[in-house]
């Protein structure tokens, strides 16, 4: 893995930490969320669920989230950001496994809504620790290198999933102990001997961010339905084509902090983040909606990898660069809040929408929404409502992560 981060990048101390700290996304998103997209066909077949049950337990997830994004904020100034992130890794496997041990409806929304409480606790205190790394490093390697974790656990699922067939008992014991071993291996990144006092307390700050706000919130309602696309279209095809999809999919997440480290750190305002919701749009969803063939899906998979986490790097390093190191826990938990009301409410509407339509829709609703977001994106300025001396400062006396 380190190898694979460190592309194109000299790894130094801090981007070598933020490799393993990598590991709590590639648990808490990468198994955790995404790898449910492989296993919904089979236990959904088995379970005998409506589509109704099955989109319920996907907004179980959502929900969980949601929960642990309003609740993180207060944990971390309680324990420190390295204590939040070491248990919710610790927590996640347990809760994954535990997903294969019962039938029973109201167990596996349990566990669902579970997951998605310790992968919001990990997401956000995650993003503080790299966004002290990034501080530290005066580069927006560490953030970019910590987002982009979640394709490792991707590949590994979509690597390890398809050939287990409708076995999805033994899928979720393998992703529980696939997430220990993370746990394991993340747990000296998380360095509680760091804390800062600032860190661990101040308060959000929506409303000087509020453009980028709205353009986060437009993009997780609609990223996330490109998920159920290609859970749907792989549904039906052959193992090896399911296997390449999702791997390709999980190695273009790994691949992303050698594409767009430089342009987070170094392209002015918002132009990172405008580009990234841009290729979301142009060259992610909306090949695959006019012509889904198994090349074009393929070369969609990977532009949609190489792209996707690398919006909420792009969010947190426009925060970083525009709050006081005092605010960026609650206002990272105020945003990953948003973003989780956003990817529970979009799959649902964009359900509704393909009712009425067709399947396609979803994919439709993913390139609408991401440039609808690159639009507003592209006409906020954070810097503007920004006080005096709010941002970090290097030595130099620019802010270390100015956008």
């Amino acid at each position: 893995m380190p190898h694979l981060f460190a592309v194109g990048m000299r790894a130094g101390p801090e981007t070598r930490q933020a490799m393993r700290l990598a590991l709590g996304t590639a648990s808490a998103l990468g198994l955790a969320r995404f790898a449910y997209g492989l296993l919904l066909p089979a236990m959904r077949d088995e379970l005998r669920w409506t589509l109704a049950e099955a989109g319920a337990v996907s907004a179980a997830n959502g929900l969980g989230y949601l929960l642990g994004a309003l609740m993180t904020a207060a944990a971390v100034r309680r324990r420190g950001a390295a204590t939040v992130f070491r248990w919710g890794t610790v927590l996640t496997a347990p809760v994954l496994a535990a997903t294969a041990t019962s039938d029973a409806y109201p167990v596996l929304l349990a566990a669902r809504a579970a997951a998605g409480t310790a992968g919001a606790a990990v997401f956000v205190s995650g993003g503080v620790i790299a966004s002290r790394l990034a501080a530290r490093a005066a580069s927006g390697t560490p953030i970019t290198v910590y987002f982009a974790g979640t394709g490792l656990g991707i590949a590994v699922a979509g690597a390890g999933i398809p050939p287990l067939g409708g076995h999805w008992r033994p899928a979720w014991v393998g992703l529980g102990v696939a997430a220990g071993l993370a746990a394991l291996v993340s747990w000296t990144a998380a360095q509680a001997g760091e804390e800062a006092p600032a860190v661990t307390a101040g308060r959000a700050h929506l409303r000087p961010l509020r453009g980028i706000a709205l353009a986060y919130l437009l993009f997780a309602a609609g990223y996330i339905t490109y998920i159920t696309f290609l859970s749907a279209y792989l549904a039906e095809a052959p193992l090896g084509q399911v296997v390449l999809a999702w791997t390709a999919l999980g190695l273009a997440v790994v691949a992303a902090p050698a594409l767009w480290s430089r342009p987070t750190t170094g392209w002015p305002g918002t132009r990172a983040l405008t580009v990234l919701l841009g290729l979301l749009a142009a060259a992610g969803a909306a090949p695959a909606m006019a012509a889904p063939a198994p090349p074009v899906i393929l070369a969609s998979v990977v532009v949609y990898g190489a792209t996707f986490m690398g919006v909420p790097a792009a969010v947190t390093a426009i925060i970083k660069a525009n709050t006081a190191p005092a605010d960026w826990t609650a206002t990272l938990a105020a945003f990953t809040t948003l973003f989780a009301a956003g990817q529970t409410a979009g799959p649902w509407l964009a359900g509704l929408v393909a009712d009425h339509t067709s399947a396609g829709a979803a994919l439709a609703w993913t390139a609408i929404l991401c440039a609808a977001a690159a639009l507003v994106a592209a006409f906020a300025d954070p810097t503007r409502h920004t006080p005096p001396g709010s941002a970090e400062k290097t030595p130099g006396g620019e802010a270390s992560m100015r956008q």
